[in-house]
C-alpha cells in the first residue's frame, strides 16, 4: 500500500561482503517491495481459510472484521490492503507486539479449553492437515 508520503530511514550494521559497519539509506517503496511476496501469501492465507469457513464464522467476521496481532501486523497499510482486497474489516489490535505472548500464556494456562483447536497438529509441526 502506498504511503501519504513516501520516507526513507538509515540501517545501521555490518557489510557482509567487506565485513565492516555500514549506513544504508532504505525507502519505504524498496521496503515494500521486499515485503510484497510475503504480503501477498499472507492475503492468499487468509482467502483460504474464509473459502472454507462455516457461514456462522464469516458473518462473525462480517460483524466485527478481523484483528491483526503481532509485529507484522504493524505494516503500515495492511490493515487497509486486507480491508480491500477481502471485503472484510481489517484492524490492528492495540498494543498488538505483547498481545500474541499474553494470548500463547493464556492458551497454556487453559490448554484443556483450547486443547480441541490443536486437533491435527503433530508434536513440534507447523501444519495443519
Amino acid at each position: 500500500y502506498h504511503l501519504p508520503e513516501e520516507k526513507t530511514m538509515a540501517l545501521r550494521g555490518r557489510n557482509l561482503v567487506t565485513g565492516l559497519p555500514e549506513a544504508v539509506e532504505v525507502s519505504s517503496v524498496e521496503l515494500r517491495e521486499a515485503t510484497s511476496s510475503s504480503v501477498q501469501t499472507i492475503i492468499d492465507t487468509i482467502r483460504d481459510a474464509l473459502d472454507e469457513s462455516p457461514p456462522e464464522i464469516l458473518a462473525d467476521l462480517m460483524d466485527n472484521g478481523i484483528c491483526l496481532a503481532g509485529g507484522g501486523s504493524l505494516l503500515q497499510g495492511l490493515d487497509r490492503r486486507l480491508t480491500d482486497e477481502l471485503n472484510v474489516r481489517a484492524w490492528v489490535a492495540e498494543d498488538p507486539i505483547s498481545c500474541v505472548a499474553r494470548g500463547a500464556g493464556l492458551t497454556l494456562e487453559n490448554l484443556d479449553l483450547w486443547s480441541t483447536l490443536f486437533v491435527g497438529l503433530e508434536r513440534g509441526s507447523t501444519r495443519h492437515d
